[in-house]
């Protein structure tokens, strides 16, 4: 089939923007087979792969491009799945523009093929028409535990479970999945996909207990005192910052971790559900993450008439994804740049009235190696909302870190690695994701959940 000259991607179906600010099913629809095969299309087949060495999982993208124009959708899954276990959650949520459609050739004179669309198009084909059949893997006689079911865990475990391995996580919440779960409203990413992803997974023999909080009620030591021959921690960073200025113990204030939870996790959206949520007249979200679009999108969906993004940078330095940026004005959010919050104030009760915010402008780069922003004197104004999230960041929780004797964290409290081997600084407990890195992608963390699966394999057949 010959070359696809079309210079721009294949636009993506989505509903309409005023029909889905009022419910949460999905935005993007997906491509249907005719708009796939004319994507696919587009891709020049490179001899150097450029775009697979901007895959943190390596993914042999040219390959499973070539099936799709082939018509062979299930032999195009197959590709991505002996690198990638949850094709279906980085088809939608992985970052591409700055991965690999940022390395891909089509992009030099136009825009680069839509890797992440024909990603979501066959894990999605897959779901739909083939019944999986998971022939286990022959067990080696050792154990691994793996503390947390996020990406990074759930990709371990997976790849452990390949090599012969007795594998069980341990997740904190009621329900695997970690921040696939609790963090990435259902609009972006449904939560049947998830489970479905999570599925193949206990197919493979891994094991999943939940309400376990490692720290708590197992330590560390317990489970190699139980007979895990090494422990993987892809525990995240579900531990929200806060803004440290006045007024933040007024009702109305929380944290973003905490609102999505209770929407995405505990379902406060739905009416079925008597998950006690706020439904505010007026919210302002502080941050410009990919966190702080999901929280304003949400309060939002939830009956916000007016919702405000509140970012200190402008909006050229946002770290959010363009297209979650695009989607949230579409839904009719308000973003209001160089603009930081100084104090929250409250009425005679207790709940939040307004926030105080100063204008800011851009001075030199910090060491972020992005401009600082400066206050500009005087430049106080008052912005009336009854409810003001925080989104500026979380850590990783210091529970398994305090617990475990010869476990090292840095300032920011994220465990302290070797970057080759991923190992800590405790024996036989290896860690990454955000544990590691802090709050950073999916697909990273599910790189450093592949590289420490082979790093425990080499480390326990070395005993």
């Amino acid at each position: 089939m010959a070359i696809n000259k079309q210079n721009e991607k294949t636009p993506m179906p989505e509903q309409d923007p005023i029909v889905r600010a009022a419910n949460f099913d999905e935005v993007s629809t997906g491509y249907t087979t005719e708009m796939a095969i004319n994507e696919a299309t587009r891709c020049l087949d490179c001899k150097h792969r450029p775009c697979v060495g901007g895959c943190p999982v390596n993914i042999e993208i040219p390959d499973f491009i070539k099936c799709i124009i082939q018509g062979d959708f299930e032999g195009s899954y197959q590709v991505i799945k002996q690198t990638n276990s949850l094709p279906a959650v980085c088809g939608r949520v992985c970052p591409q523009e700055s991965q690999c459609e940022i390395k891909c050739v089509r992009g030099i004179k136009g825009e680069p093929v839509a890797i992440g669309r024909l990603e979501r198009f066959v894990a999605d084909y897959h779901m739909k028409n083939v019944e999986d059949t998971v022939k286990r893997a022959k067990l080696n006689g050792h154990r691994v535990a793996v503390v947390g079911s996020g990406p990074a865990g759930l990709t371990c475990a997976g790849d452990l479970a390949k090599m012969g391995y007795e594998v069980t996580i341990f997740e904190a919440f009621h329900t695997a999945g970690g921040v696939l779960m609790y963090g990435i409203p259902e609009f972006r990413l449904p939560k049947d996909v998830v489970q479905k992803e999570i599925s193949s997974l206990r197919d493979l023999g891994v094991k999943i207990e939940t309400n376990m909080v490692i720290g708590k009620i197992l330590s560390i030591e317990e489970l190699f005192e139980d007979g895990f021959e090494a422990v993987f921690v892809g525990s995240g960073a579900g531990l929200p910052n806060f803004m440290g200025i006045p007024g933040e113990g007024l009702l109305g204030v929380m944290s973003a971790n905490e609102f999505l939870t209770r929407i995405n996790l505990m379902k406060a959206h739905l009416d079925e559900y008597d998950t006690p949520i706020r439904r505010a007249h007026s919210v302002a979200v502080v941050g410009g993450g990919n966190v702080a679009m999901d929280a304003a999108r949400c309060a939002k969906r939830l009956g916000s008439e007016s919702v405000y993004v509140v970012y200190r940078r402008g909006e050229s330095e946002m770290p959010a994804r363009l297209e979650e940026v695009h989607h949230a004005k579409q839904e009719g959010i308000e973003f209001l740049f160089l603009t930081a919050p100084v104090e929250i104030h409250g009425d005679a009760e207790g709940n939040v009235n307004s926030i105080e915010c100063v204008k800011m402008e851009l001075g030199e780069p910090d060491a972020s190696g992005r401009r600082r922003p400066v206050e500009i004197k005087d430049s106080n104004h008052l912005l009336d909302v009854d409810m003001v999230i925080a989104a500026i960041g979380n850590s990783p929780n210091p529970l398994i870190r305090m617990s475990t004797p010869g476990l090292e964290a840095n300032r920011r409290g994220c465990l302290i690695v070797n970057e080759d081997t991923l190992m800590t600084t405790r024996d036989g407990v290896f860690a990454g994701g955000d544990a590691v890195t802090g709050a950073a992608t999916v697909i990273l963390a599910m790189g450093a959940g592949k590289q420490a699966a082979m790093e425990i394999d080499k480390y326990i057949q070395e005993q």
